[in-house]
């Protein structure tokens, strides 16, 4: 929305949306692209890059490590060129922004390459928590200092990395590809073992750039990774696919606003990041997959939404690894749907961007609808078609839950308010362009 972003922003009761979207590309997938590339021999190339604050972060770190980093802009699109080669010490701090997956990850890499640097970022990144990832690269023997753990971090020089054996306390991505990006530099097998599976596009991205990862997978649904550190990866290029995190406000405005019919094209449908659409389907939602693909190692297909009538359900906590990004928009389709809708094992909520249980159950509670919440858990009371709306949310500088209380202006009595958007450019630069397309009647509090 231009310049109005950077103030109030308000979103209108809005008729049936209509039309296709593109959901920009998958912040997660654009990360690892960034750092495996840099990591790799050669020159790889990436198309579909997420260009937001976070990821351009990641782009500006590898370049202060030594590796080049390039944009092309073509008709077709821009091409993101990445040449690997030696890493060296960056001269200053490591500015990375809001980004908790540009900055994790790379300390991992970091470590793996043997240099050291220094790591910093945002008031909110410097609030959360950084020990988890410190932890395990100290088995491994990293030398680290911080803020009791928390940002600034310093990394030394690691002489020598050796492999371990780590079993993931918590189900997170995050903690897994910083270890096993530290385990490409390590003398010997790193095996981590993840009780609930989490995503998984580090170990796929790493089989695309020629290394050697074994994944098992246990009669309880445990799975166990294994590296073998020393591997040379190899430039390729890779095509990077929707973000099904981004394309959820699109789906989700469509499934709540009475007569909507909404095609999201080129969507990322790796099953351990399908959990919010799983549980869309069973509230109720009409959503079809459709023109089913490979990209680049993952699973693509395009998502058809329509206007559905929903029910409240309960979320296990074996789903929350796979959605966890999702729970604010969530929080929202749940106000509109019959019943209460419990959410299970959502403790991570707590040190994202902000406090995002604490951020729903406000901004939920300013537009007429109840909850409850516990450290780990949150329940939703559903009014169906009768949401207030006409609040004032305060986002608390998270981009999730600002698009969150948008989506949910759209379909209220009336109309939602956010105190600041600017923000939502980190992951969705060109969310305000996709909404009105559709239909959505979004603009500048005036």
């Amino acid at each position: 929305m231009g310049g109005a972003a950077d103030a109030g922003i308000r979103a209108h009761p809005s008729s049936g949306l209509s039309g296709e979207a593109l959901a920009p590309g998958d912040k997660s997938i654009s990360h690892r692209a960034l750092m495996l590339a840099a990591l790799a021999r050669g020159e790889s190339e990436a198309r579909g890059l997420l260009e937001g604050d976070d990821v351009l972060r990641t782009a500006a770190a590898l370049r202060a490590l030594g590796a080049s980093v390039e944009r092309d802009r073509t008709e077709s699109g821009n091409v993101w060129r990445i040449g690997g080669g030696e890493w060296r010490a960056p001269r200053r701090p490591l500015y990375m922004g809001n980004s908790g997956t540009g900055c994790r990850l790379l300390m991992g890499a970091v470590a793996g390459r043997g240099v050291a640097a220094a790591f910093d970022g945002d008031g909110s990144l410097r609030s959360r928590p950084m020990g988890r990832i410190l932890e395990p690269l100290a088995k491994m023997g990293l030398a680290s200092a911080s803020e009791n753990g928390r940002l600034p971090v310093r990394i030394e020089a690691a002489r020598r990395l050796a492999g371990i054996a780590y079993v993931l306390p918590t189900p997170s991505a995050q903690i897994k590809s910083a270890v096993l990006l530290a385990g490409l530099g390590a003398e010997g097998e790193t095996v981590i073992r993840e009780p609930v599976p989490c995503r998984d596009h580090t170990e796929r991205m790493l089989e695309a750039f020629g290394a050697d990862v074994k994944t098992e997978t246990d009669a309880t649904g445990a799975r166990t990774i294994r590296l073998i550190g020393g591997q040379k990866l190899r430039a390729t290029a890779i095509a990077i696919p929707g973000d099904p995190s981004s394309a959820a406000f699109l789906v989700a405005a469509a499934v709540i606003v009475p007569g909507s019919d909404v095609l999201v094209r080129g969507v990322l449908l790796n099953p351990l990041r399908a959990g919010f659409y799983e549980t869309l389907r069973e509230m109720g939602a009409d959503i079809s997959f459709e023109n089913r693909r490979s990209q680049s190692g993952e699973p693509v297909g395009d998502i058809r939404a329509r206007f559905s009538a929903l029910k409240g359900v309960e979320v296990p906590a074996a789903r929350a690894a796979s959605m966890i990004d999702e729970y604010p928009i969530l929080s929202v389709v749940a106000a509109f749907a019959e019943g209460e809708t419990y959410m299970a094992g959502v403790e991570e909520l707590r040190v994202k961007e902000s406090d995002r249980i604490a951020a729903v159950e406000a901004g939920l509670a300013a537009n007429g609808v109840k909850t409850e919440s516990g450290r780990d858990w949150l329940r939703v009371f559903g009014r169906a078609r009768e949401v207030p709306g006409g609040g004032h949310v305060a986002t608390l500088c998270d981009h999730r839950i600002a698009m969150s209380f948008l989506v949910m202006g759209l379909a209220a009595r009336n109309a939602v308010e956010i105190d600041e958007a600017s923000m939502i450019a980190t992951s969705f630069p060109n969310f305000f362009d996709a909404m009105k397309g559709l239909g959505a009647v979004i603009e500048a509090a005036g």
